[in-house]
């Protein structure tokens, strides 16, 4: 006498795992994607012009316009660091969460680059 599983708990176990093999390739598949931050980075240069960045990668430094940025908008998932140098370094920098907007004062010197924080 052999004993065997009904019909019904084979079909669940069978499903159960198609469904984790198709999790792992999806999570493998999009790993090996250029991590980036998901949304828009929009800035106004010093002549009032809007430079909107779709999903830029999450990965180095950022520079900004020639010119600058006098206003910047993050509406991204992921925080930046705005600075005033063209390399991302020095102490005057602001902290910009995500979906939040950091606007210069007249005479502060403009945003020149950003990272993220990841």
């Amino acid at each position: 006498m052999s004993v065997t599983a009904p019909p019904t708990v084979l079909r669940r176990r069978s499903g159960i795992a198609a469904g984790a093999a198709l999790l792992t390739l999806a999570v493998t598949g999009c790993s090996g994607l250029g991590r980036t931050a998901v949304g828009p980075v929009a800035y106004t240069t010093g002549r009032d012009e809007v430079v909107t960045l779709h999903s830029p990668s999450v990965k180095g430094c950022h520079e900004l316009a020639p010119d600058g940025a006098e206003k910047v908008e993050n509406r991204t998932l992921v925080d930046i660091i705005l600075y005033t140098s063209r390399d991302c370094t020095g102490r005057q920098s602001a902290y910009v969460a995500t979906t939040f907007t950091d606007a210069n004062a007249a005479r502060a010197l403009p945003w020149r680059s950003y990272r993220f924080v990841h």
